[in-house]
């Protein structure tokens, strides 16, 4: 019991240090919790550090409230604290996007700094937005941390919405590569999931601070039955079909369909120095015709063959030879599915082409369907307010030929032998929202290009993403990736194949049937509406319970 009571006596000596930071140490605090944070995402999955990281920001919000400054003082303090949050959460999840500025060349070179700190200082303001917010109903009641998760859930949606939107490691991505845990995105989605897990984690705090004894407990307590709820609906979910484990006796397949992946593992250098187009082409055929077994026949035994994003150093279309070549080289039952460039005359003289970031389908009477990209990536495919950055100085990283035009709108491709499917090139995976009104029922195709992040955090994190959009929607995904990682996974993301990132080979799998639906897809929008809303109203209500 003297031991139990030690233990208490300085853990109550640490909440209270906390609570009396103030200025730089309080920022200090706030970024190191945020950095903290970060290690819940993909690849260190390590999510119970959100238990360290959401009562320390629990516990710094306390410490402006208490501080009984004046409201728009309060505020300003609360906002920073949130921005000092997302810059280490911003810098310790997204560090790796510097590897782009080396590999994209030297002239890209000097703006590494903007991207490896100037980009998390920008989206560190959604998290002090968030906090501004929180701090607006803040109270010393337990059922304040609903108000942070909703606040931050808030925060979250913003950043996936504006100034064509960066959802990219949202706080609910923690449960990605845990499956019993990701089953839940099936009903609530991804975006729901977040402020969710703010309020799962953050109420560690209430047993050392705030309200009375028996509410601290009561909520401690449904915060912990809800995390082994989340937990008993994967196994539920799961079970009949094999659990976390695939079970092919069990597992519904597409008839007759065979699919190929091919990564070619190209080095970022080497493409950006447009090697011989032939050789190149050659070195496909090559690597897509392998036997991948003793009794296997190469592209042979094949249905549906899928390249990678823009694998070409030329505009497919408007080469007649590689084509043919293309023709020649496919079986009477092989499909081609490819990343390409689509060129289009504008009539234009100052900008006679536009070229777009397209998905093509190839059989052995050439191209017969197409999707062009909708949502192009920020100075990596187009420039925001081009003419003003032009005269900066700035460039795309897609330089050779002045950025991308992104499509006219999203729609199914057509592939012979496949249900409808879903096109997605390249981060397009990364936005449920965008994806909730397609009708198709067949796969999602994902072709990215993610060497320019050599072996870094970032392939990890966007393969991940790729799984929670297969389960939100119930629907199978195949990825095929340049340096890795290509995978096939089922409608409950579990993964078919896949192959490791930065090698050159294929990936040979069937392709699992859809799901009838699921709760997200049916009510896109209303799992995210509905769990917002509960956050606001019972956080705000905690003010009279109190």
């Amino acid at each position: 019991m003297a031991s139990g009571n030690v233990l208490s006596s300085r853990l109550r000596e640490r909440v209270d240090a906390v609570l009396l930071l103030a200025g730089w140490r309080r920022l200090a605090l706030a970024v190191l919790a945020g950095a903290l944070a970060a290690a819940a995402l993909p690849p260190v999955d390590a999510f119970p550090v959100y238990a360290l990281s959401f009562p320390v920001l629990v516990l710094l919000l306390d410490s402006v409230y208490g501080e009984g400054r004046r409201l728009l003082l309060s505020l300003r303090d609360a906002a920073l604290v949130g921005w000092g949050f997302g810059f280490g959460y911003f810098v310790a999840g997204l560090w790796w996007l510097g590897a782009a500025f080396i590999a994209g060349g030297d002239q890209f070179l000097w703006l590494m700094p903007l991207g490896v700190l100037g980009l998390p200082a920008v989206l560190a303001l959604f998290p002090a937005a968030g906090l501004a917010l929180a701090r607006l109903g803040w109270h010393a009641g337990p059922t304040r941390i609903l108000l942070l998760a909703a606040g931050l859930g808030a925060a979250e949606w913003l950043r996936g919405t504006l100034f064509t939107g960066f959802p990219w490691n949202g706080f609910g991505q923690a449960f990605a590569n845990h499956l019993l845990l990701a089953q839940i995105v099936s009903v609530i989605g991804t975006e729901a999931l977040g402020p969710v897990l703010v309020a799962i984690f953050a109420a560690p705090v209430l047993l050392v601070s705030g309200g009375g004894l028996a509410a601290r407990f009561l909520l401690s307590g449904l915060a912990a039955v809800a995390l082994v709820g989340i937990a008993l609906f994967g196994a539920v979910r799961l079970d009949p079909v094999g659990g976390t484990r695939v079970d092919f006796e069990r597992l519904p397949l597409v008839s007759g369909v065979k699919i190929r992946i091919m990564q070619p593992n190209i080095p970022q250098d080497a493409r950006l120095a447009l090697p011989d187009g032939d050789a190149l082409l050659a070195r496909f055929f090559t690597l897509s015709d392998r036997a991948k077994g003793a009794h296997a026949a190469g592209i042979a035994d094949v249905t549906h063959l899928i390249w990678p994003e823009s694998p070409f150093p030329f505009v497919l279309e408007r080469n007649p030879r590689a084509i043919e070549a293309i023709r020649r080289f496919l079986s009477a039952g092989t499909v081609l599915v490819t990343g390409a460039v689509r060129a289009e005359a504008t009539g234009d003289d100052s900008r006679p082409i536009r070229f777009f970031n397209a998905l093509q389908v190839l059989d052995r009477t050439g191209i017969v369907a197409g999707y062009d990209k909708v949502h192009l990536v920020p100075f990596g495919e187009f420039l925001p307010a081009e003419g003003l950055l032009r005269r900066l100085g700035l460039r795309e990283f897609v330089r050779e030929i002045g950025g991308f035009t992104p499509g006219a709108g999203r729609r199914a491709l057509a592939v012979p032998g496949l249900p409808g499917v879903t096109p997605l090139i390249c981060y397009e995976v990364i936005f449920p929202a965008e994806i909730a009104g397609d009708t198709g029922d067949g796969p999602f195709i994902n072709v990215t290009n993610d060497a320019w992040f050599g072996y870094t955090f970032g392939p990890f994190q966007h393969v991940a993403q790729a799984r929670l959009r297969a389960i939100e929607f119930g629907r199978p995904l195949i990825r095929a990736a340049n340096s890795g990682i290509s995978a096939v996974f089922d409608p409950y993301g579990r993964t078919i194949a896949q192959l490791p990132l930065g090698i050159a080979d294929v990936l040979d799998a069937p392709l699992p049937a859809s799901l009838s639906g699921t709760v997200q897809r049916r009510l896109s929008g209303f799992g995210f509406a509905t769990v917002m809303i509960l956050l606001a109203v019972l956080g705000l209500s905690g003010r009279k319970w109190r």
